[in-house]
């Protein structure tokens, strides 16, 4: 987004936990840049003891206070918008109305009460306990959602979350992320194995899971399940499970992905919940169809049966089904491919996002003056 407005002549700063060094890859020059980065670094050094010390949670949102007190004083009264992350603005937001500027939020993710139910649902169904958002959390979201003028949100499965909990709609707008496809572009498959890709985090809130027994009950011959992303401890027990059923390479920079993506033959994301996960229109940029649950934000960026599908969460026989129809139908499957590469490039590049966004901050602004 930053880099989107500075583009369009428009950002005055960016406020950030990252170092300044590591904030300019994202095309935002370094005097637009108030790095705050001792906060980046205590949030990394708690993440490492996640699991491990007593109530860190408490800590993690200390940390996040401190941050947000830090980052509003950056904001000035010559501003005509201020726009901050949901559970780091709730200071920021309040001080953008006293300075009678417009106080815009982004919710990445769903409801952040409906996004906890969802979670709670996948414990008590799975019985492992995950890291999930805690009541002090929750009502300092919705108390950000409060002093907002607008909620600026990924997909319409976000959408619909703050919809069903009463907010109004006319305080919630929705705008897709993009993708850079230069960056993400496919290169030549190197073999004939019919390839399911994921990339993620390996834990329970992306359906990891659902797809590591929906892949290994198919038992499909030259087939292969190939998993990219960090893993977190409560996926280790499906991972034993279905041992030798799947190849899991580990992290991998972004910069690296396209050459994996290159190499599937369909893409699937099966998550419970978030808000629109990114690695879907950059593996649809590299010609892979999408097999998606309607709370990944896939739903948004593909048209049923055209570039891909839609099925239920946690719902394996469905996905199973796609799989199938993936392995049986390559030439059909190839074709989603191509028109998938098609809709990203022609719909969701970052520039299509940034013109999305500043046409709605132009539109907020001019209303705001009548």
């Amino acid at each position: 987004m930053a880099n989107q407005l500075h583009k369009r002549g428009c950002l005055r700063s960016l406020v950030t936990s990252y170092p300044a060094s590591e904030a300019e890859k994202f095309g935002v020059p370094k005097d637009r840049i108030h790095s705050l980065p001792h906060y980046e670094a205590l949030q990394r050094i708690l993440g490492r003891f996640s699991g491990w010390i007593p109530k860190l949670h408490k800590f993690e949102y200390w940390v996040k206070k401190r941050f947000e007190n830090a980052a509003a004083r950056h904001i000035s009264e010559n501003d005509d918008i201020f726009v901050g992350l949901s559970g780091v603005s709730e200071r920021g937001l309040k001080r953008a109305k006293k300075l009678d500027i417009i106080p815009i939020l982004e919710r990445g993710s769903s409801h952040v009460e409906y996004q906890k139910r969802l979670l709670k649902e996948e414990v008590e169904r799975e019985g492992i306990d995950i890291d999930m958002p805690s009541n002090k959390y929750v009502e300092k979201e919705k108390r950000e959602y409060e002093k907002s003028d607008l909620i600026i949100v990924p997909s319409k499965f976000v959408k619909k979350s703050f919809l069903d909990k009463g907010i109004k709609e006319s305080k919630v707008h929705n705008i897709p992320f993009g993708v850079d496809v230069e960056e993400f572009s496919p290169v030549e498959k190197k073999d004939d194995i019919f390839r399911v890709v994921f990339a993620g985090q390996m834990m329970l809130r992306k359906g990891v899971h659902y797809l590591l027994k929906a892949f290994s009950e198919l038992d499909l011959p030259n087939s292969e399940l190939l998993l990219i992303g960090s893993k977190r401890p409560e996926i280790d027990p499906y991972f034993k499970k279905y041992e030798g059923s799947f190849r899991f390479v580990g992290h991998k920079p972004q910069k690296e992905l396209y050459k994996y993506y290159s190499q599937g033959t369909v893409f699937a994301m099966c998550s419970i919940e978030e808000g629109l996960a990114m690695v879907q229109p950059q593996a649809m940029a590299c010609g892979l169809p999408l097999i998606c649950t309607p709370n990944t934000g896939g739903s948004d960026l593909i048209r049923e049966e055209k570039e891909g599908f839609v099925i239920p969460i946690r719902d394996v026989k469905a996905l199973k089904e796609k799989i199938q129809w993936c392995y049986e139908n390559r030439g059909e499957c190839t074709e989603m491919g191509r028109r998938a590469k098609n809709r990203i490039h022609s719909n969701f590049t970052w520039d299509d996002y940034g013109d999305r966004v500043f046409k709605k901050y132009s539109e907020i602004i001019n209303n705001n003056e009548r």
